[in-house]
């Protein structure tokens, strides 16, 4: 998540298709969650700075898990990347690039569910402590690995989603939301006006102290704030399946922490495409070299993660498109 110094103090309509999401949910597991992150949280990637070797390796291993998994990108066969150049940033910034990957939807493929998370992370300190961002946002990328695995896992058996889902990587975060901006400002690949909703994921490995000791929980930001179909959709699907303490003290517009401005969902909100972000909150180790996969809780993790392939089931495959308010 990008870090921000000196800042200020529907019920679901009935589904066209009969299959239930329930099995496919659970091809997500903690023990493939932890051993994608073990890797991509590792030293080798060296903290995964925009456009350095370390993110370098990152793209080439999102991009391998979705040709293993025969999950197409939208761009061209083959071309997962989302080029960004060097001048698109602020200052002494290399290229960087998006990864993009998406299963076409059945009868609405025009309409669009991304569900996002940044790749990058903020690198090696000055005393050469390598950041490996296993939360931030080491789990939010490998949590929309194995979502996008679960809808290909519903699509071999001709249960894929009725509207199109994008699953969307992007760099940059951690310098200012450029990946996400670049995306939504210069090069929608999905027309902005077919974007159903954005999913963003960003921080829900770890547990923060108002948590400790409690059951699995997750900050909900922004689920209520351009569509009340979307906060309710959430709120059933959870009650439904799961039943996790949705805490929304960070979705408060007054929230002096501003983390509603401060992860990729933004520069969707800014378009009007209703957003939710998913966060565990900050912790002692956030964009510290204490941010190490051996702290994940996995087990939330699997739960954090299927609750929100769920929700992205909801929204793909409803009657309606949620409406914008």
């Amino acid at each position: 998540m990008l870090l921000i110094t000196g800042c200020s103090s529907s019920q679901n309509k009935t589904l066209t298709k009969v299959a239930q999401p329930e099995s496919y949910a659970k091809t997500i597991t903690a023990t493939e969650l932890k051993e994608m992150l073990y890797t991509y949280a590792s030293d080798d990637f060296e903290g995964r700075k925009t456009g350095e070797p370390g993110q370098k390796k990152a793209v080439e291993f999102i991009k391998k898990h979705y040709v293993d998994a025969g999950i197409p990108s939208p761009i061209a066969d083959g071309d997962y990347y989302q080029e960004i150049p060097a001048a698109y940033f602020n200052g002494d910034i290399k290229d960087s690039e998006n990864v993009l990957a998406y299963i076409k939807g059945s009868d609405k493929p025009d309409e669009i569910i991304i569900i996002s998370a940044h790749l990058d992370h903020i690198g090696v300190s000055k005393n050469g402590d390598i950041n490996n961002g296993a939360d931030d946002d080491g789990s939010g990328t490998v949590a929309i690995l194995e979502i996008a695995e679960a809808f290909k896992a519903a699509q071999k058996e001709g249960n894929g989603p009725t509207r199109s889902i994008l699953f969307l990587h992007v760099t940059g975060e951690e310098l200012g939301l450029f990946g996400s901006r670049f995306y939504a400002d210069e090069d929608p690949v999905f027309p902005l006006k077919n974007t159903v909703a954005n999913l963003n994921i960003d921080m829900i490995g770890r547990i923060d102290s108002k948590h400790q000791d409690k059951g699995n929980y997750l900050y909900l930001i922004g689920s209520d704030k351009l569509s009340k179909e979307l906060h309710e959709l959430s709120e059933a699907v959870n009650k439904k399946y799961f039943n996790l303490e949705f805490d929304y003290t960070f979705n408060a517009d007054n929230d002096p922490n501003r983390f509603y401005y401060r992860s990729d969902h933004y520069n969707f909100a800014k378009n009007n495409i209703p957003v939710i972000f998913y966060f565990n909150g900050t912790h002692a180790d956030y964009h510290r070299p204490g941010d190490t996969p051996d702290k994940i809780n996995y087990e939330f993790l699997e739960t954090r993660t299927r609750l929100i392939f769920h929700t992205a089931w909801e929204l793909a495959n409803r009657t309606e498109r949620i409406k914008l308010d």
